[in-house]
């Protein structure tokens, strides 16, 4: 793949996702978080790694990763995005420790999965392959508790129930969570 057929992919990729997550934060009533969603993928830092590592299939960021040992791109993402679980990774007087996302974060982390999901296994997406991903990744996260029994809720009541009914169920959680504090999950 020559270097313009990477550029021409990583953006309509980037483009994709983003306007996929935005679709699903607006039906779960999260408006303001699907047009910020992932703008930082524009700045020139991830720009670059998308272009030099984009595959089509995957993250740019992985590649970049098992190539360099290291991402200073997803660095820069995860640093700027509250989507992001590493967001919440605190250094605490006792070393790392994850804080519990506020659930807002937790439902656009959800619309996030979905949407790549969506994105890198077009025709092979099924509405169980984001929670495939979260548990086949488990052991690689640090998540607060709370953190992971919101998301892993979320993304086993879409395998369960389908999109419709999950995007239903986020407002519905996010109203709650706006009224009293907490989703009740």
């Amino acid at each position: 793949m020559n270097q313009l057929e990477k550029i021409r992919g990583h953006l309509k990729t980037i483009n994709e996702h983003k306007a996929l997550v935005t679709k699903l934060c607006f039906r779960c009533g999260l408006y303001k978080q699907g047009l910020l969603h992932d703008l930082s993928k524009y700045s020139p830092c991830e720009l670059k790694t998308g272009f030099k590592y984009y595959q089509g299939y995957r993250s740019p960021i992985n590649a970049q990763k098992e190539a360099e040992g290291h991402s200073y791109s997803w660095l820069h993402h995860k640093g700027r995005n509250p989507h992001h679980w590493e967001y919440w990774i605190d250094n605490a007087k006792d070393g790392l420790k994850p804080v519990a996302m506020p659930f807002e974060y937790v439902a656009e982390m959800f619309c996030d999965r979905v949407a790549a999901s969506m994105t890198y296994m077009k025709d092979k997406y099924r509405d169980d392959s984001a929670l495939k991903y979260f548990e086949d990744n488990r052991h690689s996260t640090v998540f607060h508790p709370d953190t992971e029994r919101q998301i892993h809720y979320l993304l086993q009541y879409l395998a369960d129930h389908g999109l419709d009914k999950t995007m239903k169920r986020i407002r519905f959680l996010l109203n709650r969570y706006r009224q009293t504090g907490s989703p009740g999950i």
